[in-house]
């Protein structure tokens, strides 16, 4: 189903099937998630099984934020809702300024300033990934691949120069 929104600048239109399938997704990798993180195995023996320091807790709040974008409405949450409909660059914008605001505050050895802008840069990450059509399930695969290949989640290296 499409619906067609229209903001302050212009029309834009929303695929909510696609929306419901990222959520069906998105739920589903949460499951995983949290069956891994409990030690049980997924009975769906095709999926990768995820790692149980995958913390659970943690990528569920995620999975949530992620799924409750697709029902994010101008009246029940404008700012999300807005932020949803800037585009790309505008959300990116915000991330790199939560992501300076996080560098800051830790150098500043503030904690609950460090863990609020964190919350931030999280939130703005979430609805980067959202608008960008990155399911949350999909990083966590991506770290979980690296962590079992190097030990950490860590950046991959640079390939040799030429």
């Amino acid at each position: 189903m499409t619906e067609v929104v229209f903001t302050r600048t212009r029309l834009r239109t929303i695929d909510r099937s696609s929306c419901a399938a990222r959520t069906q997704a998105a739920s589903s990798i949460a499951t995983r998630l949290s069956l891994a993180a409990a030690g049980t195995p997924p009975q769906d023996h095709q999926s990768p099984s995820l790692a149980p320091s995958a913390g659970a807790a943690t990528s569920a709040e995620l999975e949530r934020l992620y799924q409750s974008l697709c029902e994010a409405t101008e009246t029940v949450n404008p700012r999300t809702f807005r932020l949803l409909h800037s585009g790309n660059r505008k959300i990116a914008q915000k991330l790199i300024e939560e992501a300076g605001e996080v560098a800051i505050e830790a150098v500043r050895h503030r904690t609950k300033s460090t863990i609020r802008e964190s919350a931030d840069l999280l939130y703005h990450l979430v609805v980067l990934w959202h608008r960008a059509g990155v399911k949350p399930g999909d990083v966590w695969l991506e770290m979980q691949s690296r962590a079992e290949r190097f030990g950490l989640a860590e950046k991959l290296p640079k390939p040799p120069s030429d």
